[in-house]
């Protein structure tokens, strides 16, 4: 059924449940995997005064070095189940554009990724990462929780 799956990752414990459970079903399914993780544009990352003690220098540096790590572990693991996984970087771009571009970039047949769950308020100030690569794909979801 599916053949090329896209698991978006931030690297946090909850975004892991969404890689062991995309994992699992390209193990399942014979399918190749792309792990991806996105790097927000520096102007978004940091602003005022922050931007002069942390400059974009140090950011793209801290952004790779951590995309690398993240990556690294989530390939570690496909490797473990026996999964064909290639890692991305999409650098500068915020994480709902970037997931839909590369899994339409790729042709993939399922992205599958995480949400925090939050209602209300909480949802309006701080958006849904989820929500918005829900509206801007056709390419079906999985959503962890």
């Amino acid at each position: 059924m599916y053949k090329n799956i896209l698991i978006a990752t931030d690297g946090s414990e909850l975004a892991q449940k969404a890689v062991t459970q995309g994992l699992d079903i390209a193990k399942l399914m014979q399918a190749k995997v792309t792990v991806i993780t996105v790097t927000e544009p520096w102007t978004a990352a940091v602003s005022g005064e922050w931007a002069v003690a942390f400059p974009v220098e140090e950011y793209e540096k801290a952004a790779s070095t951590t995309a690398s790590t993240i990556l690294g572990k989530v390939q570690t693991l496909a490797a473990e189940l026996g999964v064909t996984c290639e890692a991305v970087h999409v650098k500068d771009q915020y994480p709902a554009e970037g997931i839909v571009e590369e899994a339409k970039a790729r042709a993939c047949d399922l992205i599958v990724m995480s949400s925090h769950g939050r209602r209300g308020l909480a949802k309006f100030v701080l958006g849904s990462q989820a929500t918005r690569v829900l509206t801007n794909t056709t390419v079906p979801l999985l959503i962890a929780r």
